[in-house]
């Protein structure tokens, strides 16, 4: 067991839209514009937050999932993508002790505070409240134990509410409770429309100017001096190191990575590349032809819906890909992958390697964590062998597959996923951390395809 001082802090919501995204980015942006290396990080399974982060940080955002990993791998991945950053911020999830259902806190942002032991600042939406708002904050730091709530950050709140908010949260709650500023109204840096299911190029580039107004408002309205007091008096983290083979054969993964597909967790691709992988990206919409000798395919989740004439126009990247696939190459596909290598979305045809159709529903669909059951060997696990996942998708298809068998917490469960021997292939989505030999696995099979291939 090793131990480590990892200076952080949770920047965690009262609820959803609650505006912890908002000030999150705000703090960040501003603390990396003072020359601090900042390591940022999104609690739960999402992959759109982590985006946002990276983009205003240009370094990348992982996540931190208690479905996904258990205790020591959570705290492990944590000091591994904070090392060499003076700060790691982690933003949370939903409201703090919202998890896998009403009755239960698991899967939460509390639940993995309180795992790493980390610092808590509570967003809190002040607008429309007065003395309920110290309700509202008495009610958070009261309602579980070890929850490390140390501070509060009002949003939406002038600056003349603000000096009477904190008069009276310091008179009731006392100095071990500490007010950190507030952000007003801010309607044109408003981050909230990236959970539409879309995120444009124009909404991207827009970001870093409504990112440079958040953070010069932050540095004139937040106490980042007692952000970072209470980031250094984090306890130390304990944690095992994790072992993963290094292969000294190397393999290449062809990635796709564009715009239509932009769905990873970073440290899926990090762990294969510390393998031995290299990762190979291409884009599907613009890329003539895949990259050459290349021994897997990961075709990653994203937005193919928002260009499917682009990707059904290139004709020879799907013949590509769909060659390979019938010669046996290792793939992951998840998602919009999924979807990019069925016949079609709503009419217009993609690369035809399943016969299933795909369209809009309309609404979250089979929405949340579910447990996956293998029902026969394939390219990731043995039958009966099991793989936590996620899913938040509104389209569908015809035929998602029958290889295995998805189980929600709530005992609701489904066929889903096309998967054989060199294929995994459906809507739910994967962490290799949830199990340490699924990379170890899938590397292998990409070397098993070299090898044939030179054969």
């Amino acid at each position: 067991m090793s131990t480590y001082n990892i200076p952080r802090i949770m920047i965690a919501g009262t609820s959803s839209g609650c505006g912890k995204t908002t000030v999150t980015c705000a703090v960040m942006k501003a603390l990396a514009n003072r020359g601090l290396p900042v390591s940022p990080f999104k609690c739960g399974p999402d992959y759109i937050d982590p985006m946002f982060h990276t983009q205003i940080l240009d370094t990348p955002s992982t996540n931190l999932d208690s479905f996904f990993f258990d205790e020591n791998t959570l705290r492990q991945l944590l000091v591994k993508n904070s090392s060499d950053k003076e700060i790691s911020i982690i933003e949370g999830v939903m409201g703090f002790y919202d998890g896998l259902g009403f009755g239960s806190e698991r899967a939460s942002s509390y639940e993995i505070a309180r795992i790493t032991k980390t610092p808590v600042i509570l967003a809190v939406n002040a607008k429309g409240t007065a003395l309920s708002l110290l309700a509202a904050i008495h009610g958070f730091l009261t309602f579980l134990p070890e929850n490390y709530i140390m501070g509060v950050i009002l949003n939406h709140c002038s600056q003349m509410s603000y000096l009477s908010f904190s008069h009276v949260i310091r008179e009731h709650f006392g100095n071990q409770f500490k007010v950190l500023g507030y952000l007003p109204h801010m309607p044109e840096c408003s981050l909230e429309s990236r959970h539409l299911g879309l995120i444009t190029a124009r909404e991207v580039a827009d970001l870093q100017e409504k990112t440079n107004r958040l953070s010069r408002q932050a540095e004139a309205s937040i106490d980042l001096d007692g952000i970072l007091h209470l980031a250094r008096q984090a306890d130390p983290i304990d944690c095992e190191p994790i072992q993963f083979p290094h292969f000294t054969e190397k393999i290449r993964i062809a990635a796709a990575m564009d715009n239509a597909f932009c769905f990873y967790y970073h440290d899926n691709l990090d762990l294969l590349r510390e393998m031995g992988a290299d990762i190979i990206p291409f884009s599907p919409l613009t890329d003539i032809h895949l990259p050459e000798a290349v021994h897997g395919l990961y075709l990653g989740g994203g937005y193919p819906e928002l260009y499917t004439q682009e990707l059904s126009d290139n004709i020879s990247i799907k013949n590509e890909i769909r060659k390979l696939l019938s010669s046996g190459i290792a793939c992951i596909a998840e998602c919009g992958g999924f979807m990019y290598l069925c016949r079609d979305i709503e009419g217009v045809s993609m690369t035809n390697y399943f016969p299933a159709s795909c369209y809009n529903n309309k609404k979250l669909t089979r929405f949340g964590y579910v447990t996956l059951e293998a029902k026969q060997d394939n390219l990731l696990c043995k039958k009966g062998e099991h793989i936590a996942a996620h899913e938040f998708h509104y389209w569908d298809c015809d035929d998602p597959g029958t290889d295995f068998l998805a189980r929600k917490p709530s005992g609701r469960e489904w066929s889903c996923i096309h998967a054989n021997d060199h294929l995994y292939a459906g809507f739910p989505h994967i962490h290799f951390y949830t199990n340490p030999k699924l990379a170890e696995i899938f590397y292998k099979a990409c070397l098993n395809y070299k090898e044939k291939s030179h054969a």
